[in-house]
């Protein structure tokens, strides 16, 4: 797929996101937050075939929330950050570097953008200050399109060598947790995967530019994950009675 045809998609399946998000405006509760956020992103494909903590590398977030009922709160984000893998970091079962890792001996370093839009499900109203209650776990699922400029570079394979950008397509799901702070301010703590539609992360699929299946595996795709720390500060909107509405309770 060219990535002009993967823009528009992209387009395709961000707007009707985004139309969904500001056309609940109006039916919304009360309460709204922007934040920004701290953490780390991780890589998972050909250099790194699990989930790897030493690959987390810094990024930064900032989202605006807008909630839709005590439950449901859609959210839309920017995240920026850092992608880093490497054969070296990859374990066999004996401890040492795995063979295919070994053989392969390859780096990839790079950047990330990535803008999404989300709908997460909380488990209690942690805004109702009338409530002992004041955090709520959370879950979520959405879609996002990122942009990814990364650096592949092998000492034993050349043909792995290769510095470029995308376009792509994720599925963003996770976790997290909410904690109100006070009327304004809350702290929030999240953990997510982003399930992608390319192989092409770390430029290494087994099946292009003389790879085969010695190289990298041609049947699974590449994943990117973000955890991180967030504070958020919340709006409320203070709504006037429907004249209509107190004049029928007097009737």
């Amino acid at each position: 797929m060219t990535q002009s045809k993967l823009f528009k998609t992209l387009l395709a399946g961000v707007l009707p996101v985004g139309s969904v998000f500001f056309a609940y405006t109006a039916t919304a509760q009360n309460t709204s937050e922007i934040g920004i956020g701290l953490g780390g992103l991780t890589y998972k494909g050909e250099l790194s075939p699990n989930y790897q903590f030493r690959n987390n590398r810094p990024a930064l977030t900032a989202f605006y929330r807008k909630d839709v009922s005590a439950p449901i709160t859609l959210r839309a984000g920017f995240t920026a950050g850092l992608l880093r893998a490497d054969d070296g970091n990859v374990q066999g079962v004996n401890g040492r570097i795995a063979p295919l890792a070994e053989y392969r001996n390859a780096n990839m370093k790079g950047s990330l953008l990535e803008a999404s839009g989300v709908v997460e499900y909380n488990f209690f109203d942690y805004h109702d200050r009338r409530d002992k209650v004041h955090f709520t776990p959370y879950v979520f699922v959405g879609l996002a399109g990122f942009y990814a400029n990364t650096q592949t570079a092998s000492s034993a394979n050349p043909q792995l060598d290769r510095k470029a950008g995308m376009i792509n397509l994720a599925i963003p799901a996770g976790l997290g947790f909410k904690y109100a702070l006070s009327d304004h301010w809350n702290l929030g703590l999240e953990a997510g995967a982003r399930k992608t539609f390319t192989d092409q992360l770390d430029h290494i699929d087994g099946k292009s530019r003389g790879q085969n299946d010695l190289i990298g595996n041609s049947h699974d795709q590449d994943w990117y994950f973000y955890n991180g720390l967030s504070i958020s500060y919340t709006f409320y909107k203070i709504r006037c009675p429907d004249p209509s509405q107190e004049k029928a309770k007097k009737n």
